[in-house]
């Protein structure tokens, strides 16, 4: 098949990218690299079957060409990281709407089929776990930041919904839950990649709030396999599945099992919110997904657990921090 991935040079689209990639499908990637990397798809670039465009995806015109060439379109495109939400409510707003916008625009023309990836941070305040894809959405005061993002991926779940009802595109809508793994970064406030890197450079190991907060970790394998298995499943239009895992942790645990696995020495130090954020940052304390729905309809079931999945980070970024003491290592050669 012919596949366009938006948002293909960041971690999971990558990752999404390489997978179709090596089964022979064509795949097409349009990235503005605000928060994704060419060095994520670089191993991608030399395959007959890989093309990408540095660009953003409310550029219609390229997108028109892009998507009327194309039989499935993964939509991940997005504001990513609760730091750049806090930090820039009304760039995650204008990306997260304005670009599923064009995308289900164009693809209504000649009713491609589209995926479009949501978040876990939708269902908000709810405290009532696990969270089913019909349950209530329970979001935090307009004047908390932190909640745009929510919202706005909300509002890209109810335009994808609409499309499909009232313009008969064949959607889907699904909603990730803490997809980890190889090649995601820190930079944005990511948990594990960010613990796991001070872990292994012997920097304070920060935690924010009290750590009590509780996640469940997927493995971007699982994940990725799960979205072709949707895209691509008769069924599945105009649904919505959550894809997660239902192994909790809370993330001050987390911090203490990765100091173990990396032999580390550094101190695990609680960080305020309002230090870390800003004043009156709401988080949510647990986000356990429901995973009758997308078990049913694809058969889906996690295959890393959280030790596999915390192996491969660590084995990642030593690798990552070798590469780069290598790399600084042959600058001071070539000065002298």
């Amino acid at each position: 098949m012919n596949i366009l991935i938006t948002g293909g040079a960041g971690f999971i689209g990558s990752h999404l990218a390489e997978r179709l990639v090596e089964r022979g499908d064509s795949v097409s990637v349009i990235d503005d690299l605000s928060t994704g990397s060419v060095k994520n798809i670089q191993h991608l670039k030399p395959r007959p079957n890989f093309q990408y465009f540095v660009e953003s995806v409310t550029n219609q015109r390229l997108m028109a060409e892009l998507v009327d060439a194309s039989d499935v379109i993964y939509h991940l495109a997005a504001a990513v990281g609760v730091r750049l939400i806090v930090e820039s409510p009304t760039r995650t707003m204008e990306t997260n709407i304005r670009g599923t916008e064009v995308v289900l625009e164009l693809a209504a023309k000649k009713k491609k089929r589209v995926l479009i990836t949501s978040t876990s941070e939708v269902y908000g305040k709810r405290t009532q776990v696990p969270f089913r894809e019909d349950d209530d959405l329970i979001l935090g005061s307009p004047d908390k930041g932190r909640w745009s993002y929510a919202c706005s991926k909300a509002i890209d779940e109810f335009l994808a919904l609409a499309y499909w009802k009232e313009k008969e595109v064949p959607t889907v809508v699904v909603r990730l839950f803490n997809t980890v793994g190889p090649r995601q970064t820190g930079s944005y406030g990511m948990v594990i990649p960010s613990l796991v890197r001070q872990a292994l450079t012997g920097s304070e190991m920060t935690v924010y709030g009290n750590g009590a907060q509780a996640r469940c970790f997927t493995h971007v394998s699982d994940a990725v396999r799960a979205l072709i298995a949707l895209a691509e499943h008769p069924e599945t239009t105009g649904q919505i599945y959550n894809i997660g895992s239902v192994e909790e942790i809370s993330i001050l645990e987390l911090a203490h099992k990765i100091k173990e696995m990396t032999g580390s020495n550094s101190p695990i130090v609680l960080v305020p919110y309002e230090e870390a954020y800003e004043q009156g940052f709401e988080d949510m304390m647990r986000r356990l997904p429901d995973l009758t729905k997308v078990a049913r309809t694809i058969g889906y079931r996690p295959s890393f657990n959280l030790d596999r999945i915390l192996q491969d980070i660590i084995k990642y970024h030593m690798g990552d921090l070798a590469d780069a003491r290598n790399q600084e290592h042959q600058k001071k050669l070539h000065a002298v």
